[in-house]
């Protein structure tokens, strides 16, 4: 057994977010078989979108993925710009960095609102479960295609994290490092709030079970959904710390009555404003049943199960990882993703602990970029 050593970096002034970087290139990339998925259906005509930064070298070993988190896109340079800043992990002199949308998502990968090659409808409601496995082999289709044999690094946060480890696991000799962040396989109280975002969104009379038309989406139900989603992205210290017991900031009075008179509703707390904001924009970019199909992904999400003990399973690993903990993340505890590394470093594979001490709770890989790359390097 290998022992498993531990680094811990504070929170400390980031610098400007720096210039948004474009991609090289964006496109789609079509599989040329059906995907077959752990479920036990198939996807033909299956459809990638992705987003490349930087060129391949002629030896084709400076490949670097990115790969997204719940409802991100391809474009890693636009919620994820410091990895591309001087000196940091990443550099368009010399990687060749490629992330590829989850397949489910609502940008540009086949999902729910994709056209089914043997029907012709849409999928909606109809779409399988989409399990991690498939989206990392329908990855490595991508790869061989670009004549990518090995991946130098791969790394991701949440349900990107959960994909940098399977491709770790099931195709080990394509990974020399990987960075896993904020990972372990989702808890009760995980379980528990995807549960609730789904009620939220299957009760809305506008979702229709999932046949509703683009232009009448269950807006409220999606809205309520992130919004419940919100609450374990962040942590209390930092909602105290921004919201506290203030009114809202629009001038509503919590205090008061409604305008028929009535106590029962009243204004809004500015935490409630700042919610209800949210669910807002989340509407603007992104669509219900894409929710619902990437949340099964990553609920469904368990590396040992019908696989073996851990042992054989984490055995086959021979990149070397460094997991990732955020000290007020309670979606993903800190204690929750050390353990889990201890696990897999139990089976002999060499794999350390870094934390990250941060009062943004499990949004802290995006919200303090500067400080997670510090631990990075």
């Amino acid at each position: 057994m290998k022992t498993m050593s531990e680094t811990r970096a504070g929170t400390g002034v980031s610098p400007p977010t720096k210039k948004l970087q474009e991609p090289t290139y964006e496109g789609d990339f079509v599989l040329g078989e059906p995907l077959l998925l752990d479920c036990g259906r198939a996807l033909a005509g299956v459809t990638l979108h992705y987003a490349v930064y930087g060129r391949l070298n002629a030896a084709k070993d400076n490949a670097v993925l990115v790969c997204h988190a719940l409802t991100g896109s391809a474009l890693v340079g636009s919620w994820w710009p410091e990895v591309f800043a001087p000196g940091g992990v990443l550099s368009l002199d010399h990687d060749f960095v490629i992330c590829i949308n989850l397949l489910g998502s609502c940008y540009g990968s086949t999902g729910p609102g994709s056209v089914d090659p043997e029907t012709g409808e849409i999928y909606g409601p109809d779409f399988p479960l989409i399990s991690v496995r498939d989206n990392v082999r329908a990855q490595a289709g991508l790869l061989d295609s670009m004549g990518i044999g090995r991946l130098r690094l791969i790394l991701g946060g949440s349900l990107g994290g959960m994909q940098a480890l399977d491709w770790t696991i099931h195709a080990p000799e394509r990974v020399e490092r990987a960075v896993i962040i904020g990972v372990a396989p989702l808890s009760a109280m995980g379980l528990a709030l995807n549960h609730l975002q789904r009620q939220a969104i299957e009760h809305d009379p506008e979702w229709a079970g999932g046949h509703y038309l683009p232009q009448r989406p269950p807006q409220q139900g999606l809205s309520l959904a992130r919004q419940i989603a919100m609450l374990s992205y962040k942590s209390a210290e930092l909602f105290d710390e921004r919201f506290d017991r203030r009114p809202n900031r629009n001038g509503e009075d919590p205090w008061g009555l409604d305008n028929q008179g009535g106590g029962l509703i009243g204004g809004r707390f500015d935490i409630a404003g700042y919610l209800d904001y949210q669910g807002m924009r989340f509407n603007e970019r992104f669509d219900a049943n894409a929710y619902l199909a990437i949340m099964r992904t990553m609920d469904t999400w368990d590396p040992l199960r019908g696989s073996g003990s851990a042992e054989e399973v984490f055995g086959r690993i021979r990149a070397r990882l460094s997991f990732i903990g955020i000290s007020s993340d309670w979606l993903f505890p800190p204690q929750a993703v050390r353990d889990f590394a201890y696990t897999i470093s139990a089976a002999g594979v060499d794999a350390d602990y870094r934390e990250m001490t941060s009062a943004h709770g499990h949004d802290a890989f995006l919200a303090e970029q500067a400080e997670l790359l510090r631990l990075i390097e």
